[in-house]
């Protein structure tokens, strides 16, 4: 398949090629020509589509400890950037404009509501950052830290993008009518496809770095 077919298919996958590696500008290449130019594993790329893709998609574990799975954790690094450096900062931008000129305490609600929910994702992250990802890291290279199993991250594993909807009603509900219309369209729109793609990779976590962790967890314990 071209990769351009591939984007047409689904154009959402626009924002989450980058973060894979992989830039536009592709010509007629099909994805294992892009995958080979940009060094990127072809299997790994098409599996991190899907999940993103589909959400019934559910690859097999087979499948998955079959994949180049190297460029997973900088997958998920890069988009917890792209989430804390452009998304939200831009989302921050409209809010500010469309509440400047509104009553005090409409703003108060809203720029509280969005700073609470900032603080949540960052915390979010930086518990990914700072305690998963260096776990995941060691059972990949067969060392054990004892204190910590994938299991303990997916029990407390939380949805962040459903204040995102929260905050969506808000604004629906609550900014006067007939007021920055425009600029009301455009940061739901923009809420609406963070929420996607938080909700794409809440899914990616659980449907792909959960098995792939419990796999190495096994593979560790035999080896003992």
């Amino acid at each position: 398949m071209k990769l351009a077919d591939m984007l047409h298919a689904n154009l959402n996958l626009v924002t989450l090629f980058p973060r894979l590696g992989m830039t536009l500008g592709f010509g007629d290449k099909n994805v294992e020509q892009c995958c080979q130019t940009q060094g990127v594993s072809p299997d790994f790329f098409l599996l991190i589509c899907n999940a993103y893709t589909f959400d019934t998609y559910q690859p097999p574990i087979e499948e998955i400890i079959e994949t180049d799975m190297s460029g997973l954790l900088p997958f998920l690094l890069a988009s917890h950037k792209y989430y804390l450096k452009e998304r939200l900062p831009h989302i921050e931008q409209q809010l500010n404009s469309i509440t400047k000129n509104i009553a005090r305490q409409q703003k108060t609600v809203l720029d509280n509501f969005f700073k609470e929910y900032k603080n949540e994702v960052i915390n979010h992250f930086l518990y990914e950052e700072d305690t998963v990802f260096p776990y995941i890291s060691a059972v990949e290279n067969r060392s054990e830290m004892a204190s910590f199993r994938i299991d303990n991250f997916e029990k407390n594993h939380s949805n962040i993008e459903d204040k995102l909807i929260d905050l969506t009603n808000i604004i629906i509900k609550y900014l006067p009518e007939k007021w920055q219309e425009k600029e009301k369209i455009s940061i739901l729109l923009d809420l609406l496809h963070l929420s996607n793609d938080l909700h794409r990779h809440t899914l990616i976590e659980e449907k792909i770095l959960i098995p792939y962790v419990e796999f190495l967890e096994k593979r560790l314990s035999n080896e003992k």
